[in-house]
């Protein structure tokens, strides 16, 4: 299935008739992840999340930073 979706003057996309928030800070912007898990199925969300090589080399910096033993 292929999103359909658009920006409203809200900060918010509209996903498959299921709205996702988006926060800008410092110029960059942020998209809720429950309102995704909300529009596409929250398994696939998180997995598809999981999987990303940028979201495993985070977890791997905060883990080092977080818990240095």
């Amino acid at each position: 299935m292929t999103p359909v979706y658009k920006t409203t003057k809200n900060n918010s996309l509209d996903i498959n008739n299921q709205g996702v928030k988006v926060t800008k800070i410092d110029g960059e912007d942020y998209i809720c992840l429950t309102d995704m898990a909300k529009a596409y199925g929250a398994d696939k969300v998180i997995d598809n999340w999981l999987r990303n090589k940028n979201t495993i080399d985070f977890l791997g910096v905060w883990e080092r930073y977080n818990n240095p033993d």
